[in-house]
């Protein structure tokens, strides 16, 4: 049976059990998606559903998007995306809320995690830096040398540097689902969740449960 939503980050919490013991939950605002197109093997060669979220005004779409919505009857929508699935019980124009998740249930949450521009192999990697002290007062934190001289004479590709941090693609697994509010559109899951607050998530039922 497919489940999957698309949301955004409202921000972190947290939720006291049962025993009194304190758990970090993230709060997403997931939904109401609609079903903007189900693909199937017969006609695509594999089988997913595409989902919408977020209505926005039409002069933000381009032509293609807004006739691409409008063979179901559905507003416009600002992110599309798309879940494997291999039994599909939903139609086009079909709306899906967090109803569909329940307590205890574990949830894949991918996300891009926040960006950190440009930093040195200290941040990026933990490298240890180097000696405080004998003299040297402007090379702490430089990450030494590296290559050689004879063979083979040069850094291997994907050696560890500094360069570009974050704003990658990430997913956490195995997230409880710890608070379901269909009224308010709200989910809530045990743990962190990648990006900023206000981040597109996407809620996948967990591969690994």
């Amino acid at each position: 049976m497919f489940k999957g939503l698309i949301g955004k980050k409202i921000g972190m919490t947290q939720i006291f059990g049962e025993d009194g013991a304190a758990q970090p939950v993230t709060l997403i605002e997931a939904g109401p998606c609609f079903v903007t197109q189900v693909r199937r093997v017969e006609s695509e060669g594999y089988s997913a559903v595409q989902l919408g979220f977020e209505e926005v005004k039409p002069k933000r779409l381009t032509g293609g998007q807004l006739g691409h919505l409008k063979r179901s009857n559905l507003p416009p929508l600002r992110y599309l995306r798309e879940f494997r699935a291999k039994e599909i019980t939903v139609n086009e124009g079909d709306k899906v809320d967090v109803s569909q998740f329940t307590l205890g249930e574990k949830v894949d949450v991918s996300g891009v995690s926040k960006g950190k521009g440009f930093q040195g192999g200290v941040k990026r990697y933990h490298f240890r830096g180097g000696p405080k002290t004998h003299g040297q007062s402007d090379r702490l934190r430089a990450p030494g040398s590296n290559g050689s001289t004879t063979t083979p004479g040069r850094v291997y590709k994907g050696h560890r540097g500094a360069g570009h941090m974050g704003s990658d693609a990430v997913t956490a697994q195995n997230l409880k689902v710890v608070l379901v509010d269909a009224e308010r559109n709200v989910i809530g899951v045990n743990g962190s969740v990648p990006g900023s607050r206000g981040g597109l998530v996407v809620i996948n039922e967990s591969r690994k449960q």
